[in-house]
């Protein structure tokens, strides 16, 4: 029999960016200890408010299984005489599981016919197990940060007040740090906080429904989403979509009630995104557009509570918004009082990292940094490229970056077109931080791509260099996010960028500052190149193998990487593909361990086999080589298939390891050129075939 079990943590209010990763933490937490002790069940999901964590499990099997254990003993042949009497082993076994010999089986093991005792396991209730394990599976959640309170024995986000925990509606007793389980739960703190018996969960929902809460988040979240556009269309405006925003105010109330407010026009002289990040970060309002896409001068709060009168509770929002524009508005003011190029000698006293030096330091090796690559991936550019790695980080040291550090780019583009510089650089400047986080856009101009290139290498290379390499729990310099952004640039703008060539002008820049050797530190960070893009193609579907193949020849230019996998990956369901890649292997295995000159001597090409094949080599390599560098993979892909008549003639007519030196070194020599060929393309011995 089955049955739906309920659980329900009632807390003070937990933060809002806690919850999301709680919700998964329980439900997978809760899927690994049920598995573990062999409890089935149809569906488990998670819900969350502020002041609840919310776990339903349904089709939960109610008991156990019943299960016969086989505990061997024994080989027969050492447990029974001639006469079939026990030995001493078979009554020493039964003694010590305290069971009669008589009881003892015969049955076929990995060590042949053993005896062995068939004991009958009852499963346990679902009821017991529990209440035996739930209080240690509540305490062992873990969050961003945990206190204790009181005289409370254990942590947790917040204070627990009560927890509801029901298996077809009868309660789960257990007790943790002196709250025992129940079937109560509470409505609104402020609207309905009374308690409200619960026997299932469609009661739960739609008692708490009744009481001012929605526990599902994401009922929660589409309320919310309705409820602000409607509120911000009867003042003639449309939200300005922020996704994020929305899931954090869903996660900040149990029930969703909007309220409109405006503030003085005066501040719509700010900047668009300085008065948005106002509102979004200290307060979590939504701004508000009209049709035209510009900002009003109004807002939406959410609120946790209807209020009674909504023109007080709105002079409160406007209050509070008032002042943080008054100091937007100053902090505005007192940078306009210089360029940005006159804020750029502040960054001399910006520290960026103690070993690593200055934000003005790090800003000139960057620089240097972009101009190098712009000299062979845009050298036009070059004008445009300086100016904007010089002045980009200028806005780091400004007062309005001090109070909102989100407007990092955003003001630096802001002030540099109030100082009259030149618009392509205002936009690289901010173009440079692009992209800032999965899924948001690339920088479309040369500049903003170089420079933030630059900016992110002189990062990765200065942390590898004094020995900050992420691990597995920690990343604090984001290096992983910093690697696959340069990667998704030059895949964005097909820069056909070499990444050793970059790598090791960046730490040429870096020099005195290492405490590694160059070359150590340039193979590790080309390897950590590597497998970001591994990963990042790995992640877009394609097979492991033919990946391999590809970066662990080529790599260091993405975009011709990544036509190379995209090539072989088509080609690689061609019947004979197969072979291709047998012969490849056979290839490979032979050269394994050999020293050879690679030089070719056509004088000593005796069997006809191989001239075709030197031949066949020759002309092969020409077109290829002709293909590769018009980046036509597939074109280079149809020329090695063709070589396949060649290569089985070869390997059908032709001793290889032949007895006579010469000749056997020539053969080699004529093998580790086909092998050259195919690792154009990528190393085929990395197919499973």
């Amino acid at each position: 029999m089955t049955g739906e079990f309920l659980l329900e943590i009632g807390t003070e209010e937990i933060p809002a960016r806690f919850l999301p990763p709680t919700m998964e933490q329980m439900k997978e937490s809760m899927k690994t200890k049920l598995d573990e002790i062999s409890l089935s069940f149809q569906s488990l999901e998670t819900m969350a408010t502020p002041r609840r964590l919310t776990l339903l499990v349904s089709g939960l099997l109610l008991k156990q299984k019943d299960q016969d254990q086989c505990i061997v003993g024994p080989p027969v042949r050492a447990s029974f005489d001639e006469d079939g009497n026990p030995t001493k082993a078979a009554m020493g076994f039964a003694r010590a599981h305290d069971v009669d010999v008589s009881l003892l089986r015969r049955v076929d093991s990995k060590r042949g016919p053993c005896v062995a005792i068939i004991r009958r396991i009852y499963g346990k209730s679902s009821m017991e197990l529990l209440g035996e394990f739930l209080p240690a599976w509540i305490t062992s959640l873990s969050f961003p940060k945990s206190m204790r309170w009181g005289t409370s024995r254990i942590s947790f986000a917040r204070p627990i007040h009560w927890i509801l925990a029901l298996l077809d509606g009868k309660v789960i007793p257990f007790e943790l740090d002196r709250i025992h389980s129940g079937s109560l739960t509470y409505g609104h703190r402020f609207m309905a906080p009374g308690p409200i018996p619960v026997r299932s969960f469609g009661e739960y929902i739609s008692n708490l429904n009744a009481a001012h809460v929605i526990v599902n988040p994401s009922e929660r979240r589409k309320l919310m989403e309705e409820s602000v556009h409607k509120v911000a269309l009867e003042y003639q405006g449309k939200i300005l979509e922020d996704p994020q925003l929305l899931l954090e105010n869903s996660f900040l109330v149990e029930y969703p009630h909007p309220a409109c407010g405006s503030f003085d026009k005066k501040f719509l002289v700010l900047p668009k995104e300085v008065l948005i990040t106002a509102m979004r970060e200290h307060q979590r309002y939504f701004a508000v557009e009209d049709a035209e896409g510009n900002l009003m001068s109004l807002f939406v709060a959410v609120n946790n509570t209807a209020p009674r009168n909504d023109k007080v509770v709105t002079s409160g929002h406007e209050r509070v918004l008032k002042a943080r524009l008054e100091d937007a508005r100053f902090f505005f003011n007192k940078d306009r009082n210089k360029t940005l190029p006159e804020h750029l000698e502040e960054l001399k006293g910006v520290l960026f990292q103690k070993k690593l030096g200055t934000s003005y330091q790090k800003m000139e090796r960057f620089r240097s940094l972009a101009l190098f690559m712009a000299d062979t991936l845009c050298p036009e550019e070059k004008a445009v490229v300086e100016q904007t790695a010089t002045l980009c980080k200028a806005d780091l040291v400004t007062e309005m970056v001090g109070e909102f550090p989100s407007l990092q780019g955003i003001m630096g583009r802001s002030y540099a077109r109030l100082s009259g510089i030149a618009e392509e650089v205002a936009a690289a400047i901010f173009e440079h931080y692009l992209p800032r986080f999965s899924d948001d856009a690339l920088p479309t101009s040369a500049a903003g791509a170089l420079v933030g290139i630059a900016d992110r290498l002189d990062t990765i290379c200065g942390c590898f260099g004094i020995g900050l390499l992420p691990t597995g729990a920690t990343d604090p310099y984001a290096l992983r996010r910093h690697t696959l952004a340069i990667i998704h640039i030059l895949l964005h703008k097909d820069y056909r960028l070499n990444l050793r060539a970059a790598v090791v002008k960046s730490l040429e820049l870096l020099n005195d500052r290492l405490e590694r050797s160059a070359g150590e530190v340039e193979e590790d960070v080309l390897s950590f190149f590597r497998a970001r893009l591994h990963n990042l193609m790995t992640g877009k579907g394609f097979p492991h193998d033919a990946v391999d193949a590809v970066l662990s020849v080529h790599f260091q230019v993405p975009p011709e990487a990544v036509g190379r996998i995209e090539a072989l990956n088509e080609w690689r369901s061609r019947p004979e593909f197969e072979a291709l890649a047998i012969s490849f292997k056979r290839v490979v295995n032979i050269l394994k361990n050999q020293t050879l000159d690679e030089q070719i001597s056509p004088e000593l090409l005796e069997d006809p086999a191989e001239k075709e094949l030197w031949e066949a080599l020759g002309q092969a390599r020409e077109t290829v080589n002709g293909f590769i560098g018009e980046k036509d993979y597939r074109g280079a892909l149809e020329v090695i298939f063709r070589l396949k008549g060649p290569i089985d003639f070869f390997f059908d007519t032709v001793l290889v390891m032949t007895d006579r030196s010469d000749l056997r070194t020539n053969r080699l020599n004529l093998l580790h050129g086909l092998g050259a060929l195919f690792r154009t393309i990528g190393d085929f011995s990395k197919f499973a075939v």
